[in-house]
């Protein structure tokens, strides 16, 4: 896509902006229904799409597309709520605050989940009255141009969303366009500080989410069955693609081993397939370069002493697959302490007590997601509520994403939030009438 292109669609959705946000909460509602109606009944097509160009098992791509759907009803019913007028006594006659909507949100998305990534985004955004332009990454355009015909089919107004595909490097521009409002992007911490870097000297409100190796606390009373299985299922989904998988296992070493052995057995049950096929569960990465520097840290943590317990190699054969793999004795200055590992490994990190979990769940540059596992429910909520640095902390549960609940994350994971009522008055002009 040329520059001319761009800035055409950027004109057009500019005056889409002056329709749509004139609509009122119903109305585009009524619209938002009909997208989720077109969700569901192309899933199947949506989710083959994305085994194809990233490798998500359809099994996965259809709970995603389902997800979908289920976050634009939930804007549907709820954006009229969220952003109803406010009133506030003062010394006024009247005064109140409204919210109005900015207008174009750009969008800069990964490919890991890259229909729920969009949608998380611009099903608030659009029921807010803005309009949305995505950029996503080049490797998922089917998807992206799937998206935009969704809600092309849905019926919304022409431009009201649409979908650049151009290369990374053209989108800089973009972001400093005038006619562009505000930026939200998810993906790497040098990419985001770019993004971030370029909207504010333009003035622009930015969101960011950029990434995680999320830790989770397995205290000395965890009830190690559901644990273990809670564990291992956060840490294959999406092949461990995910920003807020369970990366880092803080395990209290009083029961290490028997986590350690349960672990084991529970990962090694994952064995990689054709993600076309209904019953896989563990596709390929992404890419093969993906693929390759995962195996890096991989072997530069066991050149630093940690132990393999599982995997570790790269299967022969065709496609970015690796198998799941378990690392222990992992310690500081090991790319399995120190990184994100975007894949299916997992790093088990012996402490002796729960105040040293708690230093090495912190011990991190990033802040997305945590978990803590123990039997004593209070005990838990404490240290989620209060000791963790994270801005997504779950309780004997692992750390997902909710329409009804605010997501992102504090430090080097990024700033601002997604979805339930916080994350739609992100985009807003929150406006103060005062009437004397």
């Amino acid at each position: 896509m040329e520059q001319e292109d761009i800035h055409s669609i950027l004109s057009q959705s500019q005056e889409a902006f002056g329709i749509w946000k004139k609509l009122d909460f119903r109305e585009r509602a009524h619209y938002m229904r009909a997208v989720s109606r077109i969700l569901l009944e192309k899933k199947t097509h949506l989710s083959m799409k994305m085994a194809e160009e990233m490798g998500k098992p359809i099994h996965d791509g259809l709970s995603e597309v389902e997800k979908c759907a289920w976050i634009c009803d939930y804007y549907a019913e709820n954006t009229q709520t969220f952003l109803q007028d406010e009133t506030i006594k003062t010394d006024a006659l009247k005064s109140f605050v409204t919210f109005q909507p900015l207008g174009i949100v750009l969008a800069i998305m990964p490919w890991n989940f890259p229909f729920w990534q969009v949608f998380r985004f611009a099903a608030p955004s659009l029921m807010a009255g803005n309009v949305a332009v995505l950029k996503h990454s080049s490797i998922v355009p089917g998807c992206a141009l799937s998206i935009e015909d969704v809600f092309r089919s849905a019926g919304l107004p022409e431009n009201v969303f649409r979908t650049l595909v151009t290369r990374s490097k053209d989108i800089w521009p973009v972001i400093e366009d005038s006619r562009v409002a505000a930026v939200t992007f998810t993906g790497s911490k040098p990419a985001g500080r770019e993004v971030g870097s370029r909207a504010s000297k333009n003035i622009k409100k930015s969101a960011l989410e950029l990434g995680g190796s999320d830790p989770y606390l397995i205290l000395a009373d965890a009830e190690l069955e559901n644990t273990v299985e809670s564990c291992v299922t956060n840490r294959l989904i999406n092949k461990g693609q995910s920003c807020i998988a369970a990366k880092r296992f803080v395990v209290v070493e009083a029961i290490r081993k028997e986590f350690e052995t349960r672990f084991v057995k529970k990962m090694r049950a994952y064995q990689p397939g054709d993600p076309t096929r209904k019953d896989t569960r563990l596709g390929p990465l992404a890419t093969h370069d993906l693929r390759d520097e995962l195996h890096r840290q991989v072997q530069e943590s066991v050149r630093k002493g940690a132990q393999c317990l599982l995997g570790g190699e790269i299967p022969a054969g065709p496609g970015a697959f690796y198998q799941p793999t378990v690392l222990t004795d992992v310690g500081k200055g090991m790319p399995a302490y120190e990184e994100e590992l975007f894949g299916p490994v997992a790093a088990v990190i012996p402490v002796k007590t729960e105040q040293d979990a708690i230093g090495v769940a912190n011990d991190n540059s990033f802040g997305l997601g945590a978990a803590v596992y123990t039997q004593d429910r209070k005990r838990g909520e404490r240290i989620a509520a209060h000791e963790l640095e994270a801005g997504c902390c779950f309780v004997n549960s692992f750390v997902r994403s909710d329409p009804r609940l605010p997501f992102g994350g504090v430090k080097e994971s990024g700033y601002g939030r997604e979805l339930s009522s916080y994350g739609i008055r992100e985009f807003v002009n929150i406006n103060t009438v005062y009437v004397g």
